[in-house]
């Protein structure tokens, strides 16, 4: 071999050792772990694997080395690390003994997201706050938005995660006024008309059988504020009318006694607020505990739970994260009250008063349930501003949103515990 060549030779092979994969770390040393998810999701997108390292510095991703993927890395902010083989090599061996609470999950390929929001056929300004909307925007993770009238035409099948935020499933157009216009309520109203159906409640509880038919034949429900109550609510109280006035007659006297929970995703035993139309409270499912405290509270925290990543990997990578105690947030349902919670619903995230991330099944498919508006808005009432991520690339209330936009992408092993 000429002797020019040798040393060429030499530095080549010690590059190929040197740049032997990316690590891109979500403890505190990561400058935007909200970008980190968009980047993870971009790589499966293209067919590139990407590993997810449980419990390893929050959580961290792990990709094969290639040059456009650290100039991606720089392009989005987003802190790396290039490893060399014996770094990848130890980094494996440490998450693999078997006294250590990590493992690794590998990620094949983007799931195909869907937002379920009234912005498909109204103005609806409330919904410029959707915390999901806002982060899937930010991180750069593409998504369709679809409504009523898409799932009853059976679209659902399109897709493996459908994200729904403060709807109102008991067809009472939220209770509120100050975020419902007439235009979203004559745009409904057209829906159910479009349909067969004579009034929006008969809709909305035909949507919501719709979207648990998703989940039961596999797909993956993520639900927060309003989204997760009311779903519940107008699942149990099927043939039973609980919508004062708005729909043309009144409230069945017998309601609560003929809620069904053997319907519902997550509550049970809850008792339905059945007040005038401007009252706010849909149920005692709403922890009055959470939602009352104080609008302008900073010191008040949930905490997530440290499951096992080697047993019960659904959960742990449910709540990967830097942070273990996560500020309280509002929102029209701001937690949950643990006597309304299922058994069979699995907590993920609590505090003192209430529960505030659950997770469950249904047939082949899974669904999570997250409380409160937007985990950046901790003020209250009204119509908020829409929350500049830009402020907060490293929320941990928000990468709670997008663990589970991760989540379907993975080979998931059933729970042990």
């Amino acid at each position: 071999m000429p002797r020019k060549i040798l040393p060429l030779l030499m530095v080549f092979l010690c590059q190929i050792c040197l740049a032997n994969q990316i690590l891109i770390p979500m403890d505190n040393t990561q400058t935007n772990h909200l970008k980190a998810y968009g980047l993870a999701y971009m790589l499966l997108k293209g067919d590139i694997e990407v590993e997810w390292l449980l419990n390893y510095r929050g959580g961290s991703f792990k990709v094969q080395y290639s040059k456009s993927i650290e100039n991606e890395c720089k392009l989005r902010a987003v802190s790396y690390e290039v490893l060399s083989e014996a770094a990848s090599a130890q980094i494996v061996a440490e998450i693999s003994n078997p006294n250590v609470n990590m493992d690794v999950v590998k990620l094949f390929k983007a799931a195909k997201i869907a937002v379920y929001s009234p912005i498909k056929i109204s103005p609806a300004e409330f919904e410029n706050t959707d915390a999901v909307l806002l982060v899937l925007k930010y991180a750069e993770i593409p998504f369709e938005v679809i409504y009523d009238e898409e799932i009853m035409r059976g679209d659902l099948p399109k897709y493996d995660w459908l994200h729904l935020h403060h709807e109102d499933f008991t067809g009472q157009f939220g209770k509120n006024l100050r975020r419902t216009s007439e235009a979203d309520i004559k745009a409904q109203e057209a829906i159910a008309s479009r349909f067969g159906f004579a009034k929006v409640p008969q809709l909305k509880l035909a949507v919501a059988k719709a979207i648990k038919e998703f989940c039961a034949g596999g797909g993956f429900l993520f639900a927060m504020c309003s989204g997760a109550e009311t779903f519940d609510i107008a699942l149990a109280a099927e043939g039973v009318d609980i919508v004062d006035n708005l729909d043309g007659d009144g409230i069945d006297p017998e309601a609560q006694s003929k809620l069904d929970f053997d319907k519902t995703f997550a509550f049970y035993n809850f008792k339905l607020q059945l007040d005038e139309y401007d009252g706010m409270n849909f149920s005692d499912i709403n922890s009055s505990a959470g939602r009352y405290r104080g609008w302008g509270e900073n010191d008040a925290y949930f905490s997530l739970f440290d499951f096992s990543a080697k047993w019960d990997v659904i959960p742990a990578m449910l709540v990967q994260n830097h942070e273990n105690l996560i500020r309280e947030f509002f929102g029209q349902t701001t937690a949950f009250s643990k006597y309304t919670v299922k058994p069979s619903s699995l907590i993920m995230g609590t505090s003192a008063s209430s529960d505030r991330y659950i997770y469950g099944e249904l047939g082949r498919g899974q669904w999570t349930f997250y409380g409160g508006h937007d985990p950046e808005g901790r003020g209250g009432g009204g119509r908020r501003m829409p929350t500049d991520l830009n402020l907060y690339p490293n929320s941990p209330g928000y990468r709670l949103i997008l663990n589970n936009v991760l989540f379907p992408s993975a080979r998931k092993k059933k729970r042990k515990t």
